[in-house]
This record gives structure tokens, C-alpha cells and sequence, in this order.
């Protein structure tokens, strides 16, 4: 009976992650096989999973559609490869005749091999741009003007702003947008309380509410100490070690300050009141400049004490802002990467399957946005990671494209064999020592 929950949980966080992977997968493989099927290039498989069929049809093209037992991959099979990795059949393609040799992957037109191969990679951009973009047109964005949308949910003895209520000052010091609200409130000292002037109901009023900027959980992040401990969002914490706390910000000098050391928080959720002990993890955050910053984190993000007034956000400013983030994800992972590599920072950042499932399970417990957030996340990290020049991705193939189109001929077969098994070996070894950091990093 005791292992039923840790079971329960278990399931969940690999529920979460096939679901995950086989979405991205999924777009992966469509997109090498549309754009095969544009260039002439026939499929003969698509595959979401690997091992023993559990379905299968096959379409008038030709195309067997299946799905296989182990749910964690994916391929596509075109007419004239010996293998999932796109190996070449030479005793399959010379009994093709010259029709149906261009209509393999491997007698097709340079162009077309490499415009099928690149296509996997762009679907995986393509998908987390338009899940970036989808999200911001969804929820919106809060308008320049410091307007109270929502009121936070908060504990009897704090006092929030009403809705509609523009902000004007904020203890004496004008406000004019809502990053104004930032600014002022992250230069108070903090308080219980402190005075605003709103104008509400078209009167200016002067009102006490709470600080601007409480200790109120808005987001956890997946795999952190606070996630560990069971925070969730919309968390007040009220006080550190018994101290009385009224900003984020003594809750950030408490945990800066803490060197690692466990914290008791005191937690106020929907009424109730708990008693929460973690202990601050270092991190490595990755900063707007391509570098990175090492601290003490427990893994939230704090909030206003109200939701400001949110805009539509139009589909061309939506995809742009959906391009932005997904190359600051390529950015911040490709620096990651340099980063571990020179020592710069801990080679335990780089997860395995299995810390890449339990974020799975972790943004799926928090709900469909934030899963779906991470979905978009995992895309385009897949679609780096394939491009990648290492022989059996997609960037591998890419590598060789480029040699023939310069030296006018593909490598040797025997050249693609050493370079297929160099390129598998050096993928394993990677995969094996992310796995090691799953299972021994802090």
C-alpha cells in the first residue's frame, strides 16, 4: 500500500513524457515525410515508436502507417534505406530502375535529400513557434497602464487593490505604466502595508493596500526545491526561519543568504496555513546576453498583488513573439552547452531521459498551459539537438549534403559506414553520460 502513491506518480510522470515525445516526434517525422513526398521521395514506413507493430494501415501513396510498442522515437523509412537512420539499401536501389531510383532517398536530387532531411528540424521550430505564439494570443498581454485586472487571492490580514483601479503613485512616487509599478516597489523598503493613490470610479482615491511586490508564488519551476516541497502557484509565503516576511525580495536575500541550508517557510494556501521546510538549490540561469549567473534558487517566480488588465494580441505580433522565444531557447541552450563544455558551468545542466521525464511530470502537475509551455520548450530543443553535425542526425546528413555539393560526388559507402558508427558511438556516450547526471547529480 505504501508503494502505491510513489507508483501513482511514476505513471504520471511517464504518462506525461510519452505524451510529450510522441507529439514532437510525431511533427519530426511529418515533417521529413511531407516534404519527401513534395520532393518525390516515397515513404515506405512512418513509424511513431520503435519495436513490435500495435497498428498499422497503409494509405493509397503506399506508406504503411504504424504504431510500434515503445513509445519513445520515431521514424520515417524512405524507398531505397536499409535502416531507420536513413542508411543506404546498394543492393535495393541498383534493382531499381531509373524511375523508381529517383524516387528513392538515395537516387533523388541533391536538393530534395536535403530539403527532406532539414525538414524534421523546421517542424520542431515550427511547432514551438506557433505554441509560443498560440499562448500569448490566448492569455494575452497586460497593457502599458498600471490597471488592476484581477485582485490577488491573499490572507484576511493583507488588503489588495480593487479591479479597475488605475495606479497613479505608489508612497508619494508617481506611476505612470506598469513597469513603473516594478520600479517604484523594488526601491521601497518593505512593509505591511503601504499608500497608493488610484484613481477609481474616475476620483483619485488614497488607499493603504499590501507591498506591491508580494512574496506570492506566481509560476514553480519543474525540478526545483520549492516543486520538491510541494509549493504550488498562488502560495503566499509569509514568514522565513519565523521571521515576518512582506516583499519577494527578503524572500530572495533569505535564499541567497541560506548557502544551501533548508529554510522553514511559513505558507498560507487558499486559508489554510502550512509549514514547508526545502533547502536552496545552486543554479545556473541563463542571462539575456548569452552568459550565465549561478545562485541560490528554490524555483518560483513572484507576482503583483493583483493581475494587471490584459490585451489582444494580434496573430502577427503573436508569431513574432513566438520567433523571439524560440531562439532565445536556442540561444540560451547553445551557450548552455559552451558554457559546460569550457567548465564554466556544472555538466550536470544537461539532462537525460529521465530528468527530462520528471520535468514531464512536473509542468503536466501544474497544468495544461504549463505543459503545453514545455512541450514548445522540448520542440525546439529536439530540432537543435538534430541539427546537430553528428553522423545519424539529421545535421550529419546535412554534412555530408554539403560535401557533395562541393566536391561533386557523396561520400564513399565505406566512408558512411566509419562516419555511421563514429556518429552512433559518440550519440550513445552522450546519451549515457546525461543518464549518469539523472541519476547521480544533485
Amino acid at each position: 500500500m505504501e508503494f502505491i502513491p510513489d507508483f501513482g506518480g511514476f505513471a504520471f510522470t511517464l504518462i506525461a513524457f510519452i505524451a510529450a515525445l510522441s507529439i514532437i516526434v510525431a511533427i519530426h517525422e511529418y515533417g521529413h515525410y511531407i516534404v519527401g513526398r513534395w520532393s518525390g521521395i516515397h515513404a515506405e514506413v512512418f513509424s511513431l515508436g520503435f519495436g513490435p507493430v500495435l497498428f498499422s494501415r497503409v494509405d493509397r501513396r503506399g506508406t504503411k502507417w504504424q504504431v510500434a510498442a515503445l513509445p519513445f522515437g520515431g521514424y520515417v523509412k524512405f524507398l531505397g534505406d536499409s535502416d531507420a537512420a536513413s542508411g543506404k539499401d546498394a543492393a535495393a536501389i541498383d534493382a531499381l530502375d531509373v524511375d523508381e531510383r529517383r524516387r528513392s532517398m538515395h537516387g533523388a536530387p541533391l536538393w530534395a535529400r536535403a530539403a527532406t532531411v532539414a525538414a524534421g528540424p523546421v517542424f520542431n521550430f515550427i511547432l514551438s513557434i506557433a505554441i509560443f505564439a498560440s499562448v500569448l494570443m490566448i492569455a494575452g498581454r497586460p497593457v502599458e497602464a498600471p490597471i488592476v485586472g484581477t485582485p490577488a487571492a491573499l490572507p484576511a490580514e493583507m488588503v489588495t487593490l480593487d479591479e479597475g483601479d488605475r495606479i497613479l503613485s505608489i508612497e508619494g512616487e508617481p506611476v505612470e505604466t506598469l513597469a513603473d509599478v516594478y520600479t517604484v516597489a523594488r526601491a521601497l523598503e518593505p512593509t505591511p502595508t503601504v499608500g497608493y493613490i488610484v484613481e477609481r470610479g474616475g476620483d483619485e482615491v488614497a488607499v493603504t493596500a499590501s507591498f506591491p511586490l508580494l512574496p506570492i508564488v506566481q509560476s514553480v519551476t519543474p525540478q526545483s526545491a520549492a516543486i520538491a516541497a510541494g509549493i504550488e502557484e498562488g502560495d503566499v509565503i509569509q514568514a522565513i526561519d519565523g521571521v515576518a516576511v512582506h516583499a519577494f525580495s527578503q524572500l530572495r536575500e533569505a535564499v541567497d543568504a541560506s548557502a544551501g541550508d533548508p529554510l522553514d517557510l511559513t505558507v498560507w494556501r487558499a486559508g489554510n496555513t502550512l509549514d514547508i521546510t526545502l533547502s536552496p538549490r545552486r543554479t545556473d540561469l541563463p542571462l539575456a546576453d548569452g552568459g550565465f549567473e549561478t545562485r541560490w534558487l528554490i524555483g518560483i517566480t513572484g507576482g503583483l498583488i493583483f493581475d494587471p488588465v490584459t490585451e489582444r494580441v494580434g496573430p502577427g505580433s503573436a508569431l513574432m513573439a513566438g520567433a523571439e522565444q524560440t531562439i532565445f531557447v536556442i540561444r540560451s541552450s547553445l551557450s548552455g552547452l559552451w558554457h559546460m563544455i569550457t567548465g564554466a558551468i556544472s555538466s550536470c545542466n544537461l539532462q537525460g531521459p529521465i530528468g527530462i521525464a520528471e520535468t514531464s511530470g512536473a509542468a503536466a502537475s501544474q497544468g495544461l498551459d504549463d505543459f503545453i509551455w514545455f512541450i514548445a520548450v522540448l520542440s525546439t530543443a529536439v530540432g537543435l539537438l538534430n541539427l546537430f553535425p553528428i553522423p545519424v542526425l539529421d545535421g550529419g546528413h546535412l554534412v555530408f549534403h554539403a560535401y557533395e555539393a562541393v566536391a561533386g560526388k557523396p561520400p564513399s559507402d565505406k566512408a558512411l559506414r566509419i562516419f555511421m558508427t563514429a556518429g552512433l558511438t559518440l550519440l550513445l556516450s552522450l546519451m549515457l553520460f546525461a543518464l549518469t547526471n539523472d541519476l547521480f547529480c544533485p
